[in-house]
């Protein structure tokens, strides 16, 4: 049987191979940002079996119909996390200390459960840090007020486009001048004394790049302290052409969303680099911020517990799914270690097959599906070339960088 590294030299020579055929695609001109955030960090080197976060899905429902959402074509059933749930995570997250950061979030709006309010404030008394997602429809200023009386010290926002048609075209169902003016409630609730944060998320592609320059001066304008362009993962074939980083990784000149190029008198010019001057900007992509073959999840030393209670290593293996991110479909399908709700959090993050993976993927020893010519191990997660098994990694676009998660 053949060793890894005699493995890894073959698909080296191969991809070498690949690379030197490649060209840069038309139009594309490299640019790297003043100011990049660095890829997410310990403060010490990242041990498989410490929980440092921990991403809580209130739901996997939401009140919108994105363009961009993989509701679009799962079959997962959806619901709300219960209390007894909730209890169970509460419970499990005490036996770790530090208490871990928890971030509410996955593939639901968490504004629209019931009991959000009350999650923030039982997370905050455990002493953890307390961060959200939204997409910014059901923050009114009274949810603003309650959410920051509860503890919550970030929230972040998405916030796609800068005009209401583009934004509308992605963003179904939402309306940019209500988004906008529930931000700016958030940001003057925050500005009366409260010790938090705003973040604006935004997922670059090809019907919404041009708005990034504006894009950045709002979210300055609107008190965010922290900006992340990410790029789209192509849930539908009707996305695929939307994509800004051509065929994939594997591509010479791989190309980023290129942040606009301040001009000295140009008033719009003078607001983007006080934009870039004043925000962290955390910039999806392949350059030397970003390695690549390394796990966000992991080497922040965090899990994922489903609306259901089912706990994952990770956000993308939360679900099962089909996405189409180098033009050829790949299905992922979700991997739960346990249910929280049968079994504490803290004996099913400790199970052996759990931190073995941990260690596996801390390693990354997995295939390059993203960056080689596939074949039909690259079509799902279940075992690669390099004889990996369920669950492989290899072909996760947030391991190679192309998408951000807060």
């Amino acid at each position: 049987m053949e060793s890894y590294d005699q493995k890894k030299a073959w698909l080296d020579e191969i991809l070498t191979t690949i690379l030197s055929k490649g060209s840069i695609p038309q139009g594309y001109k490299p640019a790297v940002p003043a100011v990049v955030d660095e890829f997410v960090r310990t403060s010490h080197s990242p041990h498989p079996a410490r929980l440092s976060k921990t991403y809580v899905e209130p739901t996997n429902e939401c009140n919108l119909n994105c363009r961009t959402c993989v509701r679009n074509v799962w079959q997962e059933p959806l619901g709300k996390m219960s209390d007894a749930v909730f209890d169970a995570v509460i419970d499990g997250l005490k036996a770790f200390w530090p208490s871990p950061t928890v971030f509410f979030g996955g593939f639901g709006e968490p504004l629209s459960h019931p009991g959000i309010v009350d999650m923030v404030s039982r997370a905050k008394q455990l002493g953890s840090r307390v961060e959200m997602i939204t997409n910014g429809t059901l923050l009114t200023a009274e949810m603003s007020r309650r959410l920051l009386d509860a503890g919550l010290h970030m929230l972040w926002s998405s916030l796609d486009g800068t005009t209401p048609e583009s934004y509308s075209d992605i963003r179904l169902g939402a309306e940019l001048p209500r988004v906008v003016k529930n931000i700016a409630q958030f940001r003057d609730v925050l500005n009366t004394g409260f010790d938090a944060q705003l973040g604006i998320e935004f997922v670059a592609m090809k019907r919404n790049i041009d708005d990034l320059p504006a894009a950045l001066i709002l979210a300055y304008n609107l008190g965010a302290k922290h900006f992340i362009i990410t790029h789209v993962l192509p849930y539908s074939t009707d996305m695929i052409d939307q994509v800004i980083y051509s065929r994939g990784l594997r591509d010479v000149g791989y190309p980023q969303p290129a942040l606009p190029k301040p001009e000295g008198n140009d008033v719009n010019g003078q607001a983007v680099a006080a934009a870039l001057r004043d925000m962290k900007i955390t910039l999806a992509g392949n350059n030397r911020q970003t390695p690549l073959d390394h796990c966000p999840f992991v080497v922040g030393e965090s899990g994922a517990v489903r609306w259901d209670g089912g706990l994952s290593p990770c956000v993308p293996l939360l679900h099962s799914y089909v996405s189409y991110p180098v033009e050829r479909e790949r299905f992922s399908r979700s991997w739960i270690i346990g249910n929280v709700a049968e079994c504490r959090l803290d004996d099913l993050w400790h199970t052996p097959q759990h931190i073995a993976f941990r260690e596996r993927v801390l390693d990354f020893k997995f295939s390059p599906c993203t960056k080689c010519g596939g074949c039909e191990m690259s079509e799902n997660n279940e075992k690669d070339c390099l004889l990996n098994t369920f669950p492989t990694c290899g072909g996760c676009w947030w391991a190679e960088g192309a998408i951000r998660c807060p």
